[in-house]
């Protein structure tokens, strides 16, 4: 009976201890390097976040020159060179909407400015009418900012 006790006591322990986090990643950076490489490091933070054992809860906002990689049609909207970087970057942005945690949203006058279609955005993408309301949604409801420009 003890030691019932004194698991459920550890448990207990061990779950107070859990924190809550929550953070928006608004991304309207053009370099297409930092674009991947920051992609890459949303799902790191997360990964360490939930090896300490914490919880968190993340939203993606993209706009300006971050919009590209959400086009299916990426290859034709930037330039040659980049080409290759904004495929990783949509397989890292690919991998985080798997993950139940995150949300990610594209900013429909930033597509309009690319010429891209809402038809050609990825699935998994939702698409607002002006990102900078959630952005400021997010922060208004407790949400840590993070910039990518």
């Amino acid at each position: 009976m003890k030691k019932i006790i004194l698991l459920i006591a550890l448990i207990f322990a061990v779950s107070v201890q859990a924190k809550e986090h929550k953070v928006v990643f608004d991304c309207s950076a053009s370099d297409a390097e930092y674009i991947k490489t920051r992609m890459w490091l949303v799902g790191k933070t997360i990964d360490m976040f939930e090896k300490s054992g914490d919880n968190v809860t993340v939203a993606l906002t993209l706009h300006g020159s971050c919009v590209p990689m959400t086009s299916e049609n990426y290859e034709l909207i930037v330039p040659d060179e980049d080409a290759e970087l904004i495929k990783q970057a949509q397989e890292y942005l690919t991998s985080l909407s798997k993950r139940k945690n995150v949300s990610i949203t594209v900013c429909a006058m930033s597509l309009a400015k690319k010429s891209i279609i809402k038809e050609d955005v990825l699935s998994f993408i939702h698409i607002s009418p002006n990102s900078f309301l959630d952005t400021i949604r997010y922060q208004n409801n407790g949400y840590a900012l993070m910039t990518f420009k």
